[in-house]
């Protein structure tokens, strides 16, 4: 550790920074010298170093001067800093330690003390090197991870002549465990899914993943086979709670709502596995709430799912969404609620985009500075009328 050491030495008195140089290097410690505070911020913005010996009192920069110019810079403060001074004062040592500096040592040099405190401070930087390594290598993961993601949600919603999707999606980490998915059968039924895994953070990305290739490969498997693409939750549910329900520590779970809509006659069949209540709003507010029919996916095995249907008329629009929506918490702690989204969404929009911002400005403007909690998902979708 010693051997790739590099230490910048920094003193107005040349015989000081001769002595110190000398100690370190017979350390293995390699070393570079600058007279002067000006000289040292040259040297730490031209090199890279592992720890600065900094002198106290010197002309025309102080070592207090220098000391509060690193560690002001985010290039530099992770630079550890040890103060020298010949003054024996503990109102400078205490200066010194509020502006950041990781010891002080007085003159002339005690070799023991010297060496136990620059030994000490290098093995500090190279242990907090080793996070930081480590926390960028886990932030590139995690980016990855939410590419990876992304790839997972539609890249365009399916455009079907006389309806208008949208959706809106505001993970509150890197990745998430709410997702929506729209996809077309092949009798051009239309598949919409909206849901949401009980966890956070990546277990639940992973286990987002799970259920919503599930879901599409077995939903597209009935359609084709001339079954009902809404066994795909039966069928999704099935395959988690036998080869992941028994292992404890991976025992999770997701709620979600899966309709099959006709676009022709605006009939949706629908399942919703314990999930949030869809909406169904016509001219004059809220006209139907979709309530749960089953229990979440995952959950019990052999666990049955009822189904229900809804007829959605020239001028409505189904509003889905996930509990990110009603549990944002805003500064003061206090849920957003049901009852505050019913309000919002009762109030005029002029379209089914408008309605999905006004949902989404409503619970941004609730939570304030407040960092979601959870994750934020909607999904909109309205029947047009003539006129659009």
């Amino acid at each position: 550790m010693l051997e790739q050491s590099h230490v910048l030495v920094v003193d107005d008195n040349e015989a000081n920074r001769d002595v110190l140089s000398r100690r370190l290097m017979r350390q293995g410690i390699r070393t570079t010298s600058a007279e002067n505070g000006r000289h040292a911020l040259e040297q730490v913005r031209r090199a890279a170093f592992d720890l600065i010996l900094l002198d106290v009192m010197m002309p025309e920069m102080n070592g207090y001067q220098v000391l509060e110019i690193l560690k002001a810079d985010p290039a530099l403060r992770h630079i550890p800093v040890i103060m020298i001074s010949a003054v024996d004062d503990i109102d400078s040592v205490v200066r010194c330690i509020e502006l950041g500096a990781e010891d002080y040592l007085f003159k002339p040099f005690n070799p023991v003390l010297l060496k136990a405190r620059v030994e000490a401070s290098l093995e500090k930087k190279f242990l907090r090197d080793k996070e930081r390594a480590y926390l960028k290598a886990v932030k590139q993961e995690l980016e990855l991870g939410r590419r990876t993601q992304a790839d997972f949600f539609p890249v365009e919603l399916p455009q079907v002549a006389g309806w208008w999707l949208g959706a809106l999606f505001q993970p509150a980490r890197e990745v998430g465990g709410d997702f929506y998915d729209v996809f077309r059968l092949p009798d051009q039924r239309l598949a919409l899914v909206m849901a949401d895994v009980c966890d956070k953070g990546v277990r639940a990305a992973l286990f987002m993943v799970l259920v919503r290739s599930l879901l599409r490969a077995f939903a597209e498997q009935a359609a084709n086979a001339g079954d009902d693409p809404l066994l795909a939750v039966q069928l999704t549910n099935t395959y988690i709670t036998r080869h992941h329900h028994n292992r404890s520590h991976l025992h999770m779970f997701a709620t979600l709502f899966c309709g099959i809509l006709e676009p022709a006659t605006g009939q949706l069949t629908y399942i919703n596995a314990g999930h949030e209540a869809p909406l169904v709003l016509g001219p004059h507010g809220i006209e139907a709430i979709l309530d749960t029919t089953g229990p979440a996916v995952g959950f019990m095995p052999d666990s049955r799912y009822g189904q229900a249907t809804i007829t959605l008329g020239t001028g409505t629009t189904l509003l889905t969404y996930t509990d990110g929506v009603t549990e944002a918490r805003n500064l003061a702690g206090d849920l957003f609620t049901e009852e505050r989204l019913h309000n919002l969404i009762n109030q005029p929009h002029s379209t089914a985009s408008a309605l999905l911002e006004q949902v989404h400005t409503g619970v941004t403007a609730f939570v304030g500075q407040q960092t979601p909690a959870d994750d934020i998902t909607i999904l909109a979708l309205a029947r047009l009328g003539p006129a659009s």
